[in-house]
């Protein structure tokens, strides 16, 4: 690999935000397929290859919203479901990510964390094209009734998280610990 090649990767793995504030239209589906393309070739144990990606589209999309609101009523009353409904509406994509279940408590790690590499590719693979992405994994993540609204049986498939993708409106800023700050070198 040329340096301009290693130089063009730092720059896309620095530049990425979590974005939360997006402008309406959305972005192609093509281009998030291609996305996910890249998210499936992650580092996994074993091969397992334990990842699911749902696009959902608009009548998901609502029925999601509709649910977060439900759940924040539930737990803080009508206005704040209103103002979370609001905020969910603008964004304009939605995707749930799936890993496979596992009885066995290491294999269910070990997914997991092949999921998380996946989850970075994914948010890669769209910044590359300059979608930005959020993933979050809120209530409405655990909540057994986004498993129906999705189509997977909870005891074969494990949410693990909602991604929110779209042009970005603004990007925020960020700042990261300096290396030295968490690395430790043994001897």
């Amino acid at each position: 690999m040329d340096t301009n090649s290693i130089q063009a990767i730092a720059e896309l793995i620095r530049s990425r935000r979590s974005v939360d504030r997006f402008r309406p239209e959305l972005p192609s589906p093509a281009l998030v397929r291609e996305a996910i393309e890249l998210a499936r070739w992650a580092p996994n144990h074993r091969l397992t290859e334990p990842w699911h990606f749902y696009l959902c589209g608009p009548k998901t999309r609502e029925a999601i919203i509709d649910l977060n609101a439900e759940i924040v009523a539930a737990k803080q009353g009508p206005a704040a479901a209103q103002a979370k409904r609001a905020r969910w509406a603008q964004m304009p994509g939605y995707l749930v990510m799936t890993c496979d279940s596992s009885t066995d408590p290491l294999r269910a790690q070990e997914d997991y964390a092949a999921c998380a590499c996946a989850a970075q590719n994914l948010m890669l693979g769209l910044w590359a094209h300059g979608i930005g992405s959020k993933w979050t994994s809120g209530d409405v993540t655990r909540d057994r009734r986004l498993y129906d609204l999705i189509w997977v049986d909870p005891d074969q498939e494990t949410i693990v998280g909602l991604f929110w993708y779209g042009y970005p409106e603004t990007l925020p800023g960020t700042t990261r610990k300096d290396v030295t700050a968490i690395t430790v070198e043994l001897p």
